[in-house]
This record gives structure tokens, sequence and C-alpha cells, in this order.
């Protein structure tokens, strides 16, 4: 699997527990602090521990400075696009164009259906996610009155705005075959987790989103790949990345030469503030120093 030589970056995951509730703002003002990219919160609004994914990143941009948010990754069926596009370029404005959209197309049925929302079988998940980028970009596109007549989704004359103050960028999170070629035709990236699509299975993934790249004549490093890892930094252990610094550099500088990943929201398993310090001044620099190495010897061979 090629390195698709895009930029690298690195963040954090966060939980949004509901207790204590200064949990979420700690961490981010750590990764922030630390220098990190990126703070993915998981959007699961049916859980009961958990607060709404929106309205924590809206009180995070405020106690932050440069890292960027993204809903890792935002449920569609519980959030209409036409909402969640303006909910996004709000977020946007606010934050001087420091949001992003991970976008997912639903996993829990029943929890979904428990709060007033549709169960999707695999097709129509599918198609649901295409209309829904299709209406999202044409709320950020700047034209005046907006109409949609889709199988999911309508508009009917919307008059959108604000506009976003960057060039949101709509990350998918999938696996199946049929997603990945709708990613490649037509989504800015894809975020995939470790647990569910491992290092084995990466290469069968790139393979169906660059040919739906292919097929809309589009170059398969437009999309950017953003790999959701979990693990601890310190001790060996039993897990791909229970492991100390050096094998954590190790570990995902082959994610990006060898498997094709180019951005990575680090879940620690405990002490999440100290693990996202550790992450940020030991790892990402280790990483980036290799792969810009690696880089650079294959240019001059």
């Amino acid at each position: 699997m090629p390195d698709y030589g895009r930029l690298l970056e690195f963040g954090v995951s966060i939980e949004p527990l509901a207790n204590p509730p200064d949990y979420a703002a700690r961490v981010a003002k750590a990764a922030d602090r630390a220098g990190l990219d990126l703070v993915g919160i998981q959007d699961h609004p049916y859980q009961r521990r958990f607060l709404d994914t929106w309205t924590l990143i809206s009180t995070l941009v405020p106690v932050t400075e440069s890292v960027r948010f993204f809903p890792d990754v935002a449920n569609l069926p519980l959030r209409p696009p036409a909402m969640l596009a303006k909910a996004a370029a709000s977020l946007d404005v606010i934050s001087g164009g420091r949001v992003e959209v991970g976008l997912g197309a639903g996993t829990f049925w029943d929890a979904v259906v428990g709060m007033g929302g549709p169960r999707r079988s695999p097709g129509e998940a599918v198609r649901s996610t295409e209309e829904a980028m299709e209406v999202m970009q044409l709320v950020w596109s700047g034209e005046r009155s907006l109409r949609f007549d889709g199988e999911f989704y309508s508009l009917k004359g919307m008059r959108p705005g604000p506009p976003p103050a960057h060039d949101v960028g709509i990350w998918v999170g999938a696996y199946g075959p049929r997603m990945l070629g709708l990613i490649g035709r037509k989504a800015d990236g894809w975020v995939p987790s470790l647990g569910y699509a491992p290092p084995e299975r990466l290469p069968e993934m790139h393979k169906k989103i660059d040919e739906g790249a292919a097929q809309a004549r589009r170059d398969p490093s437009e999309i950017k790949r953003v790999y959701n890892v979990s693990g601890n930094i310190g001790a060996e252990g039993q897990g791909l990345l229970e492991s100390p610094v050096e094998k954590w550099i190790e570990t995902l500088t082959g994610f990006v030469l060898e498997d094709g990943m180019d951005s990575f929201v680090y879940w620690p398993g405990v002490d999440h503030e100290r693990q996202t310090e550790l992450f940020a001044h030991e790892v990402v620099p280790g990483v980036r120093e290799a792969v810009a190495r690696a880089r650079g010897a294959a240019l001059h061979s």
C-alpha cells in the first residue's frame, strides 16, 4: 500500500462524559497547549453518560486557541444534514475556522430508533449519506436559495448562511465496500478506527476508496485518511499500542509509509491529560521526523 504523501496531523479523542463535567475541557486544553492539530469527539446521543457532542464542542472552542474540532463521527440519522451543516458553519465562524465534520451513517439502530430516528438498511445508509453530503455542500456553497429533492432529504428554498470560515472537510467513518467507494467519489476524508479496520484490512479498504476516486476522476491523494487509535504509552502490554514511546513511533510511522494513513487521533486508555502530553511531545515529533526522513530518502533514491 503506498504512502499517499499527505501532510501528517495528530489529535486526541475525548469521550463526551457528563461526569466529571470539566473532563473534556481539561483534555482539550492539554491538547491545545501541546500543539496537537485535532480533537475528535464521538457522537452517541442515546448514551446516558454522554453530553451532546455539538453542545460540548461549542464550550471547548472558547477555552482553546488553535486545535481543530470534529465529531468523530456525527450520527447522521439523528442529525438532519441541513441543520448539521448550519451548526458546523456556525461553530467554524465562531472558532475562526477550527471545525471539520466527521460523518457516520449510523450503527446502533435500536438506540437510534429509541430517540425517534429512522432504522436504515445498509443500502439506505449509503444512499442517505451520499444525499447528506450533497445537502451539506449546498448549504456551504454560498448560493442564495437552495432546492434539493432526494429520497431522504429535501430543501425547499432554504436561504443558507453564514458561510463557514474555511472549507470544512467532510470525513466519513465507514468500513463497507459501498461506503468506501462513496468516500472515494465524494468525501474529503476517511475516519476508520483501528479496532474495526486493523492494518491487515487497510489495503483492501484503500483500494475501494481509490477505485471510487478513479470513477470520479479524483486523485486518491486528495482524500485525508484519519486513523482512530487507542492504547497507552508506557510499559509493553498485550495490545498493538500498549507500548513504550519508541514502539509507538515505529508503529505509527509504519501506518503512514506502509499502510497509507496520514493522520492519527489517539484515545488514551488511562490518565488522559498525561497521555495526551506524552503523545504530543514524544510520539508526534518522532513520527514526523521518521516519515520526513523516509520520504526524503525516497525522493533521492
